[in-house]
């Protein structure tokens, strides 16, 4: 990808070409889990190893059947996106504190590799998911999604290193891009070994297939890990402390900056609206292929080819609108990004059942909003963190980013069973762009860069 960061943004970030390219590729290595396994197939193979488990048939059109984890009574149908809801949960404790030690540490590689590979091999784990064997598959996922959060944590907390502030917005466009590009080139692996080997009315053999598509994610997402740990370089942390203990600081230093968001209440109101109107994005990334699977009706092939159409206009998209930010700046971007994603939502519920080419022309128009949307409410949020404090303003904000989010997959899932309609639960999404727009709005995004303590860039 070529480069256009200045001579001075690049001396003072002291970031070369190559360390750029190597934060790109974590990008490469992670959106494998995030499109394959999230997108795509964990969803409707939990489903199903769910449903078994709950006494239905295997490839029945609807399950009434119910599960009791941990004697807790749900339905069969709600497992996986409670699942997502609790992972979340999870997160809350972890992902700030993580952040926090990151900030201390001198050596955030190791971090980046321990929790990247600890995702990796809890995906690849996914190999052992058979039968009945619900439960395991949702500590296997809780496991790699909180990793995947923790190593997110930490590679953001790289890109007020990378560029200035006019810079980041590309960069960040550029890494969403890349991610991608890989997401969707392993996703095409995929498809194409589903298609050859699907054998029609075999559903164990779907089931199996979809299995080995979740490990190869985490074959994939570990070995391109290997790129970053190579190309990026450690810098001194800005608050070290001899002799002290990185872990221990970390929690005592989450403390004090929980206390200290009080200073910086420009930087917790973006934050809130970050939370809300990308909980509603997440939840529709997760659940996408659960309401296309379960409630319109659609094949495996016809989702994976609506994703895939999804990553590579996701890639034209991001840069397009990293361009347009360019002209007109992020955060005018972002609310013009929400406005579209709530026309997606009112499109969803409208599509008719068992017809895929509208289902995938409106996965074509999430394609062309969802990548700029993301990298630019990353690179906006860079802005708002006091310099010295990545890593734990980041570790706030992953909590509901790239694959995690909570109040959206708890409304949805309590709305299906309430309800038993999963486009009921769709609907309920809306609530989260009306009030993330109408929140980002009331953001003097201008005034709170400042407020940070950063030099703004010349468009917001």
């Amino acid at each position: 990808m070529a480069e256009t960061l200045s001579p001075t943004a690049a001396a003072a970030s002291g970031s070369t070409r190559r360390e750029r390219t190597g934060w790109y590729f974590y990008d490469w290595a992670n959106s494998a889990f995030s499109t394959t396994v999230i997108t795509v197939f964990l969803g409707p193979f939990l489903t199903s190893v769910t449903e078994r488990a709950a006494g239905c048939e295997l490839g029945a059109d609807s399950c009434a059947g119910q599960v009791r984890p941990l004697g807790i009574t749900v339905a069969a149908g709600s497992y996986f996106p409670y699942l997502v809801s609790l992972s979340v949960f999870l997160t809350v404790f972890v992902l700030p504190v993580m952040g926090a030690v990151a900030d201390r540490s001198a050596h955030k590689k190791r971090l980046l590799a321990g929790a990247a590979f600890t995702g990796a091999g809890a995906t690849v784990a996914m190999a052992f998911v058979t039968g009945d064997r619900y439960l395991l598959g949702g500590v296997l996922f809780l496991v790699a999604n909180i990793a995947f959060g923790a190593s997110v944590v930490v590679y953001n907390s790289f890109l007020p290193q990378l560029g200035g502030p006019d810079e980041r917005d590309a960069i960040s466009s550029r890494g969403w891009a890349l991610g991608y590009l890989g997401g969707g080139l392993l996703l095409a692996v995929n498809l194409a070994v589903v298609m050859a080997l699907s054998v029609d009315g075999d559903d164990q053999r779907t089931l199996d297939l979809a299995r080995w598509s979740i490990v190869s994610a985490g074959v994939w997402w570990g070995l391109f890990t290997l790129v970053p740990l190579r190309w990026l370089r450690e810098r001194p942390p800005a608050d070290a402390r001899p002799g002290g203990n990185v872990l221990t600081d970390g929690f005592r230093q989450l403390g004090h900056t929980i206390r200290g968001l009080r200073a910086y209440p420009l930087t917790l109101f973006f934050l809130l609206a970050f939370l809300v109107y990308n909980d509603g994005i997440q939840t529709v990334i997760a659940l996408a292929s659960q309401y296309g699977t379960e409630e319109l009706r659609l094949p495996q092939t016809v989702l994976i080819v609506t994703i895939l159409l999804v990553q590579f206009l996701a890639f034209g998209g991001a840069l397009l609108l990293g361009a347009l930010a360019r002209r007109v700046g992020a955060w005018k971007t972002v609310l013009f990004s929400l406005v579209l994603w709530t026309g997606v939502i009112l499109a969803a519920f409208r599509l008719p059942a068992e017809a895929p080419v509208p289902f995938m022309v409106l996965g074509a128009a999430i394609g062309l909003v969802l990548g700029g949307s993301q990298a630019l409410s990353r690179s906006l949020f860079s802005q708002l963190i006091p310099a010295g404090k990545e890593g734990e303003y980041y570790g706030f904000y992953e909590i509901s980013d790239k694959g995690t989010s909570w109040l959206g997959p708890l409304a949805f899932g309590l709305v299906f069973q309430l309800t038993n309609s999963y486009r009921v639960g769709l609907v309920s999404l809306l609530v989260f762009f009306v009030i993330g727009f109408a929140l980002l709005l009331a953001v003097p995004i201008r005034r709170a860069v400042v407020a940070a303590g950063n030099t703004p860039p010349r468009l917001l």
